[in-house]
């Protein structure tokens, strides 16, 4: 350095002053340089460091772009279809969806956005895994009874993000089993379960509302299980006078039309049995405002560090019974009903959100499990009071389906300031999720991790020539089956059982014969009626081995 320090700081400040020359511009300092080479190597190496920091500083701006941490909820309707909420086309006067409107209007609305099954627990197995479910055995519709399907050590959405310095919640429907392999104590320890995958608390309905148990589980245990009132659950009647829905039939205030007859709480006949465990019980209509009343206390108390909420919800599945403050306000029975409830919930999460300053950190992901259904086994006025209302909008099949109205659900995604608003037609899923999320937050996802997950983060950013996915299975219900398979415009459907079921999602469900090939191309087919495999045979059996080598391969995302 020069000898000076006088003339050192000097000419420092020449150089760091906004809007001044820089040395290397100022004649009289340039005139003194040839004649100082300390000097002159002292500026040289502070134009060196500047440059070296300069960059540095850039490379951490470009990786703090890449990897943001916001907020993150993913709201699961259940049995929701493409054609029941207001911005996908619903039209009864009655049937408004306000706050998931607004989310679609302030956001990007999927027109091919996806679940990857036609039933829920294989589409819950593989959102959270980022695997389709037909990989593995056990992924059918979890029984009340059933043991963890994803075991620990499995890596998962929820493991991913902890792994990126979240907090993890699931609150609302679970059905992916709880315990060992000897399936669930409980009135114990309801160990492995969702704390096990990834997930720090849970405050769950451990199956499905139509399936016993009704009672609540947070984190491993039974809430407000009293020990000298034991619950026990199984697949026989316990003793030869146990209420059931046959046998007490008139004392139900929601009847029965097939199944779901057995064990009788709250005046709803349900599958299964159950005894004991009465101060655990919760009565159908409190499930929606349980589940909004533990998601905003949940959010409050992680509302300092980023986090991502799970808000499973039980609409619409059945036993559709919404909170009465809801009955009748749609004009379409239960069902209906419950839409509106759902909605409801979206619009009070939105306003926590808001209340404590988090909207612009949060981004929320909108999405069902599965399309629709009419008549799924009670008698609850959803087929009298269907009108001129299509669930499935443009498409035929629903629940249990692997035609478009079977998978294709709403999808919508939200984040304001951050998502480009608008209508996209790209192919996202619900599978999807996990590699995106691992991607937005900068988490390395393992090669062997998530093997059907794609991230298309930048498509549910709605980023300019943003791509989806190109093709998409579809499964109907656990390993092999039915398959449908979407790659661009072409849709192959697989009935290896060569039935069809729920063709027509407005009538009773349906299980009608069908050739085990067919392919429709929905770009002028969306109802998939014209099955054009003898004029396009080259691409049938294209797409019938493109299937096939998925399904053999256990994975479909490359390994880099």
């Amino acid at each position: 350095p020069p000898s000076s320090s006088g003339q050192r700081n000097s000419m420092i400040s020449t150089s760091n002053t906004s809007g001044s020359k820089t040395i290397s511009d100022h004649p009289r300092l340039n005139m003194h340089l040839v004649d100082q080479p300390e000097l002159r190597r002292y500026i040289t190496g502070m134009r060196f460091l500047s440059i070296l920091l300069a960059t540095i500083a850039s490379s951490l701006i470009g990786q703090t772009a890449k990897a943001e941490k916001p907020n993150i909820i993913v709201i699961m309707a259940d049995d929701l279809g493409y054609g029941d909420i207001g911005c996908y086309g619903a039209k009864p006067e009655n049937l408004k969806t306000p706050n998931i409107d607004k989310l679609a209007a302030n956001g990007l609305q999927f027109t091919s956005g996806y679940c990857s099954a036609s039933t829920c627990t294989p589409t819950r197995f593989s959102f959270l895994t980022g695997k389709y479910a037909f990989r593995q055995n056990n992924t059918g519709i979890a029984p009340p009874n059933g043991p963890a399907i994803i075991q620990p050590g499995v890596e998962t959405l929820p493991s991913l993000l902890k792994r990126a310095g979240y907090a993890t919640a699931v609150i609302g429907k679970w059905h992916l089993g709880l315990g060992g392999p000897s399936g669930p104590d409980w009135n114990g320890e309801l160990n492995p379960g969702p704390r096990e995958i990834g997930f720090d608390y849970n405050y769950l309905l451990p199956t499905t509302n139509d399936r016993v148990p009704q009672v609540y589980v947070v984190n491993h245990r039974v809430k407000n299980l009293d020990p000298m009132d034991p619950l026990w659950v199984g697949r026989k009647k316990p003793s030869a006078d146990h209420p059931t829905g046959l046998t007490h039939r008139d004392t139900l205030k929601m009847d029965w039309s097939h199944g779901h007859n057995s064990t009788i709480h709250n005046g709803i006949s349900r599958i299964g049995f159950y005894t004991g465990g009465h101060a655990a019980r919760f009565r159908d209509e409190d499930l929606a405002d349980e589940w909004v009343k533990q998601s905003n206390k949940w959010i409050e108390t992680n509302r300092d560090n980023p986090f991502f909420l799970f808000f499973s919800s039980h609409d619409l599945h059945v036993p559709r019974m919404p909170h009465e403050r809801f009955h009748s306000t749609s004009g379409l029975g239960f069902r209906g009903d419950a839409v509106v409830q759902l909605d409801w919930c979206v619009g009070e999460l939105v306003k926590t959100l808001d209340r404590l300053n988090l909207s612009k950190n949060t981004m929320i992901v909108f999405c069902s499990d599965n399309g629709p259904v009419g008549d799924d086994g009670y008698k609850d006025g959803a087929l009298e009071k269907m009108a001129d209302h299509r669930p499935n909008g443009p498409f035929s099949g629903g629940k249990y389906s692997v035609l478009e109205g079977g998978t294709r659900t709403p999808f919508i995604t939200y984040w304001p300031g951050k998502i480009t608003k608008g209508i996209t037609s790209e192919i996202v899923c619900t599978i999807d999720l996990a590699a995106s999320f691992a991607a937005l937050t900068g988490v390395k996802m393992p090669a062997d991790a998530c093997p059907d997950s794609f991230d298309v983060m930048d498509a549910l950013l709605g980023k300019k020539d943003a791509k989806g996915r190109s093709h998409l299975v579809q499964q109907d219900n656990g390993k092999g089956g039915n398959y449908g398979f979407r790659a661009g415009k072409w849709k192959l459907q697989r009935h290896d059982t060569k039935r069809k079921r729920n063709a027509v999602v407005i009538n009773k469900l349906t299980n009608t014969p069908t050739p085990r090939f067919a392919l429709f191309d929905l770009s002028k087919d969306k109802q998939e009626e014209k099955d054009i495999a003898s004029q396009h045979p080259k691409v049938l059996e294209r797409m019938k081995q493109r299937l096939q080598k998925i399904i053999d391969a256990g994975r479909s995302r490359p390994m880099n």
